[in-house]
């Protein structure tokens, strides 16, 4: 193994006789010509970090496209650099807008500050009319719902369609009873059979340094559960995780889009895909009944992928619906988990 302070072998035997110098000069050689293992939490982020993983977006005409980032707003080189692989990614899968999951912009926020952590990193999407929805995160100031292109629409709160979804952005650094009887309110309003919601702190996850938001859960998992959400995006932690299903509920956590928390996923039973070796975000395609997801590390690695289906007996139910003439049921639940 590694001696302290080292990242690979020693380079060399001492001899202790001039007989077995020779011996000891060809391993050195050899030894020299071999790859140094990298050190724990060194791995460059052009090199492969998990098994290949195939791509599970299909460019569907029609479908709903969209991007993932969290914990982005650093205005550092990383967030620059996930920016540039984003505009990439958009490239190939020509998604309409970006869900952002709070912590967009840490530190100072005047003009300057929104240019160089948002307007310059973005400026390819901006420029090809991608468009951002922004959620609120613990190192935001509220005065963000202000900003025009975080549409906001001037709310701590909001929600819009997209499709055949409905996306709802929470403020999870305070939430009142006014929230949640707005949330309530507008989640049983909604027809659309995909509810999203997105919010900063996660109500589950497996981060060492900061893990579930306990007393958010408590408020707010009854009302998404009651009122069929389909998926939940929350940031906070500085890594990428898929949850295993909870009360019918896909949980992702996308908060490695500007910061990175490098091993802090610990071992634990909702954990179904973790990722905290590099920065990442997300991209995503609803078509008609299914959620098909990737996330996608700075390398430009696909790290996790999936197919989350619409339950088979609503699909059933909309489409004896949709052939009796009577089109979608009105008020009908998101897709739950099977």
């Amino acid at each position: 193994m590694t001696s302290a302070g080292a990242c690979g072998p020693a380079r060399a035997a001492r001899s202790t006789s001039r007989r077995a110098r020779p011996l000891a000069l060809l391993l050195a050689l050899a030894l020299a010509l071999l790859p140094l293992p990298a050190c724990r939490g060194a791995a460059r982020a052009d090199e492969p970090l998990l098994d290949r993983i195939a791509s599970e977006l299909r460019l569907t005409e029609g479908a709903v496209r969209f991007a993932v980032i969290g914990d982005a707003g650093t205005g550092g080189r990383a967030q620059y650099e996930v920016a540039g692989r984003l505009a990439e990614a958009h490239r190939r899968f020509p998604f309409e807008f970006v869900l952002m999951l709070g912590d967009n912009l840490y530190g100072l926020e005047r003009p300057s500050d929104y240019a160089r952590k948002f307007e310059q990193p973005y400026a390819p999407l901006l420029e090809q009319g991608v468009t951002f929805h922004a959620a609120l995160g613990n190192h935001d100031n509220v005065s963000q719902r202000l900003y025009e292109p975080f549409h906001m629409g001037g709310e701590r709160y909001h929600h819009f369609r997209k499709g055949n979804a409905r996306f709802f952005a929470l403020d999870s650094n305070y939430v009142d009873p006014a929230q949640l009887a707005w949330l309530e309110r507008e989640l049983a309003a909604a027809d659309e059979p995909w509810k999203i919601c997105f919010f900063h702190h996660p109500l589950y996850s497996s981060g060492d340094r900061h893990g579930p938001s306990l007393e958010l859960r408590r408020v707010l998992e009854p009302i998404l559960v009651r009122h069929g959400v389909r998926v939940v995006f929350a940031g906070h932690e500085h890594f990428y995780e898929r949850i295993a299903p909870q009360h019918g509920v896909h949980h992702f956590i996308s908060g490695a889009a500007g910061k990175l928390r490098r091993g802090d996923i610990r071992k634990s039973g909702i954990t179904v895909r973790g990722f905290d070796r590099d920065y990442s975000f997300m991209l995503v395609e609803i078509d008609g009944d299914a959620l098909r997801f990737e996330a996608v590390a700075r390398s430009g690695t696909i790290v996790d992928a999936g197919v989350i289906p619409v339950r088979e007996e609503e699909r059933q139910d909309r489409d004896a619906e949709m052939a009796s003439g009577g089109g979608a049921p009105a008020g009908a639940p998101g897709a739950a988990a099977r």
